[in-house]
């Protein structure tokens, strides 16, 4: 058994309440490490072709990466995954918070869900030890309650709780999975997954420490990043930046930031939606995951007699997406009403990235004649209506009204309302695109094009990093022969793809490990971390490795399932150059994009005109013996 593990996979099946515990090899642990690639090697391994997401066949997957337990600043974070509801694809989601460290220390790598409960239930573990409990007490409530009634029930208030809310159990296809009421893996429908399977909640408490084998090499790498992430990382650091939301201001400056559904090159008032402005107006206190010093997370409070103007400080506070979302996405100026809508997110369990853009594709039907209030029962969706946003987020959690159209997502409503809305359906393999504009970051675009999981801005690069010079260049540069220069963000080049390849690798690799994509770790740092938990020798190229090994398990389950290159496309309206604004004129045309994903296939070792992994990549990856 290797550092960093138990060498224990839990299985449930929700349907006969058998609970076993599985011994993967070594190897497995060795070549996955963890996160989105056990999450994909259990789907390839195990899923039968073709099934319905939402069906009992489906497997829901819990997967904590070696690094989680280490107390590596950036750790605390952890994995969730299955075949997506909304997209078909490989479905895969990540959390921060401190669930995922007290699972780790109850003595599990990971958890396999199989089948489906006859009735709610709720899976308690603590130790080594694992129970399925009745959750018909529990379900139809908003999250907050149930975590305290599950505290209370089994008399602890340490316990982490990782729960759907009503939206999951209705099985909104983009309902989330939150921990600590204000963490969410929020992508991918994973939360309608585990509604179908009637889990309510994952309870976890702990008091074990997996095994590390060299700790002065984690602590080495932990003091590195301690020396290090205030000059790196300031604007995440306390007293100096606002985390995630303190970016909208300096997006809307240089044309990144997605305006009244991707049609605008600029939010004109994006200042009423600041970081610097909610701080000013809301905030509370300041918060942070397992292990991490910067505490980028934020606490708002508001007292008001209307429930809609009222936030609640245990829900945390919105970050980028969700002001970008449910704000300039929309249109909408009213900063209470985004941070509401946030709120309500996290208490019914929503994907704020794609309720907002499902909201802001509504408006632009509304706007275009497309819909009228006969069709929406009588709500006037028009560009900023502010006062409709946090009740939509109720009616699309609770499938109420036209709620219920929306809770099937843009690509579904595109294909329902018409040909006609084709055109600004902006969706990767049917999921929402994340708030950063492609036009500006041609690179990112590239990526949402190839993401498995479909448009996502994590597992990719942001091309704006290597514009100048700077400890993102330098990282990469680390691992070339010839050090690159900087280069333009809408540039797509055979360097610009250099640098895609690494860097998209190292981020599914940190998906893997797990550990925050926002720390300023170069490829060297994680290797020599992961080197000292497990005993096991890695080079920044076998850390690389990891993340390729994800993307082409994905790839191999997602062509199982259909997909093809054809779905690596990017939706027409963000192609297409604005005729004002900062980025005015730039776009990104269809012969540059196919050249850059081809160029990628051939890159990670896949047909170059296909993207099918071939032999020859899945015997270097040592995915061949592996799946044998």
């Amino acid at each position: 058994m290797i550092g960093g593990t138990y060498g224990k996979m839990l299985h449930v099946d929700l349907t006969s309440g058998d609970v076993r515990v599985e011994e993967p090899s070594d190897d497995v642990y060795r070549l996955l490490v963890g996160g989105s690639a056990m999450v994909a090697y259990y789907l390839v391994r195990d899923l039968p072709a073709g099934i319905d997401p939402l069906g009992p066949e489906n497997l829901f997957i819990v997967a904590p990466g070696i690094m989680q337990g280490t107390n590596l600043p950036g750790s605390g974070r952890h994995g969730i995954g299955g075949k997506s509801p909304l997209t078909g694809a490989v479905g895969y989601a990540n959390a921060g918070g401190f669930w995922g460290h007290e699972f780790k220390r109850a003595g599990f790598d990971g958890i396999v869900f199989h089948g489906r409960a006859e009735s709610p239930v709720y899976l308690w573990i603590e130790d080594g030890e694992a129970e399925i409990r009745s959750a018909k007490h529990l379900w139809g409530k908003t999250t907050a309650p149930v975590q305290a009634a599950i505290r209370d029930e089994l008399r602890d208030d340490r316990i982490r709780v990782a729960q759907i809310g009503p939206a999951g159990e209705n099985q909104v296809l983009y309902a989330n999975v939150i921990h600590d009421l204000n963490r969410a893996a929020g992508r991918n429908g994973m939360g309608a997954l585990m509604g179908s399977k009637n889990l309510k909640a994952i309870a976890v408490r702990g008091t074990m420490r997996p095994p590390t084998v060299d700790q002065d090499a984690v602590r080495r790498v932990a003091k590195w990043l301690g020396d290090h992430y205030k000059d790196r990382m300031a604007w995440a650091t306390a007293g100096i930046g606002r985390g995630t939301q303190d970016s909208l201001m300096g997006w809307g400056a240089l044309g990144g930031l997605p305006t009244r559904n991707f049609s605008k090159a600029v939010f004109e008032n994006r200042h009423l939606l600041s970081g610097q402005r909610n701080y000013e107006m809301y905030l509370k206190e300041r918060d942070t995951c397992q292990a991490c010093p910067v505490r980028c997370k934020q606490v708002f409070e508001n007292e008001s007699d209307d429930p809609y103007r009222r936030l609640d400080p245990a829900y945390g506070g919105a970050e980028y997406e969700a002001m970008g979302a449910f704000g300039s996405c929309c249109g909408v100026e009213d900063n209470l009403a985004v941070l509401k809508a946030n709120e309500l997110s996290n208490a019914y369990g929503l994907d704020v990235i794609s309720a907002g853009v499902s909201i802001a594709f509504v408006m632009e039907c509304f706007e275009r004649g497309i819909l009228t209030a006969e069709d929406t029962g009588g709500i006037e969706y028009g560009w900023g209506n502010a006062e409709v946003l946090p009740r939509t987020v109720e009616m699309i959690a609770n499938r109420e009204g036209f709620g219920d159209v929306i809770a099937e997502g843009v690509a579904r409503m595109s294909e329902r309302f018409g040909p006609e809305t084709k055109s600004f359906a902006v969706t990767v393999k049917r999921q929402e695109l994340p708030m950063h504009e492609p036009r500006l970051k041609a690179g990112l675009g590239v990526g949402y094009a190839v993401c498995p999981i479909g448009a996502d801005h994590m597992a990719n690069i942001h091309d704006t990093d290597f514009a100048s010079e700077g400890w993102m260049l330098s990282r990469v540069n680390d691992v070339m022969d010839e050090p690159l220069e900087p280069m333009p963000p809408d540039e797509l080049s055979e360097e610009k793809m250099q640098i895609f390849h690494r860097e998209v690798n190292f981020m599914h690799f940190q998906d893997c490990a797990l550990n925050c994509h926002f720390y300023c770790y170069a490829y060297h740092h994680l290797a020599e971390a992961l080197a000292g938990v497990t005993g096991e020798t890695y080079s920044p190229e076998d850390v690389l490795d990891v993340g390729a090994r994800f993307q082409t398990l994905a790839r191999m389950f997602n062509m199982r399932e259909g997909f093809t290159a054809e779905d690596d496309r990017l939706p027409e309206r963000v192609k297409e150059p604005f005729d004002e604004g900062p980025i005015a004129g730039i776009g990104i045309s269809d012969k540059e994009l196919d050249w850059c994903i081809h160029r990628y296939y051939e890159m990670m070792g896949w047909d170059r005109e296909t993207g099918e992994p071939t032999d020859a990549c899945l015997q270097e990856l040592g995915l061949a013996d592996l799946l044998a």
